[in-house]
């Protein structure tokens, strides 16, 4: 059946959708929440979710509204005719369903739910259930590898001619950057190390967001590349260039349940690296009491199924067990992580150590999987980099080639948290921190987060300054504020 397009003016952000008059839909035979297909006069179609109208004022008989992302895919305009069909469900849908019922699903089923995902064709409920059904009845490890492949076929990849090197943190700790110190060092090693990354899941802040502070992560292939030739590396956003995009549209599911399901976690973080040819990889996997990870048979766990998946995809992975105890550096948010980096990198004798430490040893473990130096020798050419200011030139040919960016303010609404007596600060809470910031509006806005001054071992006298909350606005930092003092980040005994 034909009808008239009527441009609705309004953008959904991702899914495809349509509208249609209540009676069309009834003598169709239609309800909301079908499949349509939507073909022009050139007989090129998409797939849209139906929504139904009441009103002939938002959409009358005749016509169907239409949604920017529907009519960009069509390139139709107000008034132009198309053909309407019912299509049904897609078949992933029985596939997540499947899954539901914990049967274990082939490469083929799984291609058909990641394929789907990424062209939009499946509702945010569906998705949030196939979300769901991974993390309650979890992923085989062929089921792991499957979806890994399966999200790098369903976008694109970049080939790099040269022997190839990256890392990962699973995160769970606030700060924690040392992914933007270790690139810039293994570059200025002569090596090549194209880091993509995507958005923070439930940090306050990401590798993509923090070095958004400082340069542009939103970069094509052509100049992805072009970075990568003329400094040895980069640090860009993964979806900017379709890199896995399942991937960013599963995080997008995720967030509001702060779930980071094994399996898609290791296949998120496996993708990535398979779709940009890294050789060798290292994976971070920091473990404590209030860290992603708790304990160490889970840790364990998680660095097996990180080795098989990477043999079974031909790469060099490396997993190493880290301290989680605490935030790694002192500034928690985007903007105030990005000063810790650069402190680090000029060698300030106010960097946080702690940072710095874990950056050296990171990244002579990736000179050593490089083949190039024994682990030793790796760590005299890791220092002597970064001691003699390599390191901090190489990050600012980064910055400049990748695209310098006006640098964020630091949050003008600012509160500080005293300790409420004497003693050493025993603990600290990294689900607390990162709530807090969070809260205060990180990593959304860049200059939102946290300042901590004392860390774990530290002695605080009565009414000390154990922490300072950023936010750009105040109901923001009352919301931070609130939490804090309901929910002590810091013990001290």
């Amino acid at each position: 059946m034909e009808f008239k397009v009527k441009d609705m003016d309004i953008s959904t952000g991702k899914i495809l959708v349509a509208i249609l008059n209540h009676k069309d839909a009834k003598r169709l035979d239609l309800n909301s929440g079908d499949r349509i297909l939507i073909q022009d006069h050139k007989k090129e179609g998409v797939t849209c979710i139906l929504d139904i109208s009441q009103s002939k004022k938002a959409v009358p008989e005749g016509k169907i509204g239409l949604f920017e992302e529907v009519l960009k895919k069509l390139r139709v305009k107000h008034n132009d005719k198309v053909k309407v069909t019912f299509t049904g469900k897609p078949e992933s849908v029985s596939h997540i369903r499947e899954k539901l019922f914990k049967k274990e699903l082939s490469y083929e089923q799984i291609y058909s739910i990641i394929y789907d995902i990424t062209h939009d064709r499946l509702t945010d409920i569906e998705k949030t259930y196939f979300v769901a059904a991974g993390f309650e009845n979890g992923w085989s490890i062929n089921e792991i590898v499957n979806m890994t492949k399966a999200m790098v076929e369903t976008g694109q990849k970049l080939k790099f001619s040269k022997v190839s090197l990256d890392k990962h943190c699973i995160g769970g700790i606030p700060n924690n950057r040392t992914t933007m110190i270790v690139i810039p060092i293994v570059a200025a090693a002569g090596c090549t190390i194209p880091k993509t990354s995507s958005r923070a899941i439930t940090s306050p802040a990401g590798t993509a967001d923090t070095m958004e502070c400082l340069a542009k992560v939103e970069l094509s292939e052509k100049k992805i590349k072009e970075v990568v030739r003329k400094t040895g590396g980069c640090m860009v956003h993964g979806g900017s260039m379709n890199l896995a995009p399942a991937d960013d549209k599963i995080i997008d599911v995720e967030h509001p349940l702060s779930i980071d399901a094994t399996g898609q976690l290791i296949a998120s973080v496996m993708a990535k690296k398979y779709s940009v040819t890294a050789n060798h990889v290292l994976i971070d996997i920091p473990i404590g009491k209030t860290a992603k990870v708790t304990t160490t048979k889970e840790a364990k766990h998680l660095k097996r199924l990180f080795q098989i998946v990477g043999k079974k995809l031909g790469m060099n992975v490396k997993v190493v067990i880290t301290n989680g105890n605490q935030p790694i550096g002192n500034g928690v948010g985007p903007l105030l992580e990005s000063q810790d980096v650069l402190a680090v990198l000029r060698n300030d004798p106010l960097a946080p150590q702690d940072l710095r430490e874990k950056s050296i040893e990171m990244a002579a473990i990736l000179l050593n999987q490089s083949g190039k130096y024994s682990l030793r020798k790796a760590r005299k050419v890791v220092l002597e980099i970064i001691d003699s200011g390599r390191a901090l030139k190489k990050m600012r040919q980064i910055i400049k080639i990748q695209g310098k960016v006006k640098r964020p303010k630091l949050g003008s609404f600012r509160h500080p948290l005293k300790s409420g007596k004497s003693g050493k600060v025993i603990e600290i809470n990294n689900e607390h921190i990162s709530k807090i910031a969070h809260l205060a509006g990180a990593p959304d806005d860049k200059g939102a987060g946290m300042f901590l001054n004392k860390k774990v071992g530290h002695k605080a006298k009565k009414k000390e300054l154990l922490y300072t909350i950023y936010a750009i606005s105040k109901p923001k930092l009352n919301l931070a504020v609130e939490f804090a003092k309901k929910h002590n980040a810091y013990t001290i005994k």
